[in-house]
């Protein structure tokens, strides 16, 4: 079950990924090394100037590498903005699969995953700016972006149901996509848009943020047990059991409806 949550937000994907040169040619290490220079430009120029205030000339003036040498490696300032888009995407995804390692039940991975992207997003807030631009510059990178990360999220979710983590009656498709929307809004709200007095980013998620977050997912997530999984359920119906606020199964899930509930998440204990 671990390493099913630990790969969850990469299953299905092909990162193995082999850089070559606009010939289609392998790199030597050197040239990786000086590609990866270009991409690490690109990310600071796109981040404080957007896509179409950028220019070839001060990505490689970034990056301290001669003009003629960007053309070995990209034929354009989209290509290189696209391959950005890629190289950031796999870079999250992995911060997030390393968090989740060893984790043991879906709450503690779901926990270990946003902690991973809140470490990484902090790092590199150009994430944001590149991802949203995408959607003007090249909207099938945006669509590669999430989707990526959706597809390993739902087969993680899916296997959590399997082992009994996850309510049986959500959708995983939509429970990843409103998770994943859930986890980039915060961190832009928390770390993108927050600022000290002296007008600095915070370095990192603060812990009663997460802490909140995750008493949010863990009721989202929570099995309802069999009588609750579907439409016509017993529980589904306002009968003289449940019409009391007070009455015994007045709140859908019962102990885990509650903050203080014995399913609180291993990764709160």
């Amino acid at each position: 079950m671990t390493d099913t949550m630990a790969s969850g937000v990469t299953d299905g994907i092909d990162d193995v990924h082999v850089a070559l040169s606009v010939t289609g040619k392998p790199l030597t290490k050197r040239g990786e090394a000086t590609r990866r220079k270009l991409l690490e430009a690109a990310e600071e120029v796109f981040a404080a100037v957007g896509y179409h205030e950028a220019s070839i000339v001060k990505i490689t003036e970034r990056a301290g590498i001669g003009l003629g040498t960007f053309y070995l490696y990209f034929d354009s300032k989209q290509q290189i903005f696209e391959e950005l888009v890629v190289d950031l995407n796999r870079r999250v995804r992995h911060s997030m699969t390393e968090a989740m390692a060893g984790t043991t039940g879906r709450i503690a991975a779901e926990r270990a995953g946003f902690e991973g992207f809140f470490r990484f997003t902090a790092a590199h807030p150009a994430l944001y700016r590149v991802v949203r631009e995408a959607e003007f510059v090249s909207p099938e990178m945006l669509r590669l972006h999430y989707t990526r990360i959706v597809d390993g999220y739902e087969a993680g979710l899916r296997a959590a149901q399997q082992d009994g983590d996850v309510d049986e009656a959500l959708d995983p498709e939509v429970t990843a996509w409103a998770l994943m929307g859930a986890g980039e809004l915060i961190g832009m709200r928390y770390l993108l848009w927050e600022r000290d007095d002296e007008g600095a980013p915070p370095a990192a998620m603060p812990e009663e943020i997460i802490d909140h977050m995750m008493r949010f997912i863990r009721n989202a997530l929570a099995s309802r047990g069999a009588t609750n999984t579907s439409p016509g359920a017993t529980n589904a119906a306002p009968d003289a059991t449940n019409a009391s606020p007070g009455a015994t199964n007045a709140s859908p899930g019962a102990a885990n409806a509650s903050p203080g509930a014995t399913n609180k998440g291993a990764a709160d204990a």
